[in-house]
């Protein structure tokens, strides 16, 4: 019989009930996600990126994901990446947006948090 955890009997691993697991569900998605502009900063070269994003917490994990995995779509980030390694590098949130804004307005307001902070910093875009 398959063993969830070493050691443990299956008698001994306790299962969250149905109504726990639902509970969990639904806190999740209910979560209220942080939307805003951000940063990758080269900290070796002074380099920075700056996109825009309707999950920012996804998005820094998806960004160290793919440049870790040297598929990253900016390919001058992805360069500078490879020639300094992951402890030059920083995620800054720029801007969170505020959780009420009407969502037919978030896009626009994406766009021109982008624009502002990529002038602000002199920045390149990320997609």
């Amino acid at each position: 019989m398959f063993r969830a955890f070493r050691g443990m009997s299956e008698s001994e691993i306790e299962m969250p009930s149905k109504e726990a697991r639902k509970e969990a569900i639904r806190n999740f998605k209910e979560r209220k996600t942080l939307l805003g502009a951000y940063a990758v900063r080269c900290t070796a070269t002074g380099h920075v990126w700056v996109g825009v994003s309707r999950n920012l917490d996804a998005t820094r994990n998806g960004c160290w994901f793919t440049l870790r995995s040297a598929s990253h779509r900016e390919k001058s980030l992805q360069d500078e990446w490879n020639a300094h390694g992951e402890s030059a590098f920083q995620f800054e949130i720029l801007v969170g947006l505020d959780e009420e804004i009407h969502p037919l307005e978030v896009d626009d307001l994406l766009k021109e948090q982008k624009k502002t902070w990529i002038a602000k910093l002199g920045a390149q875009p990320l997609l």
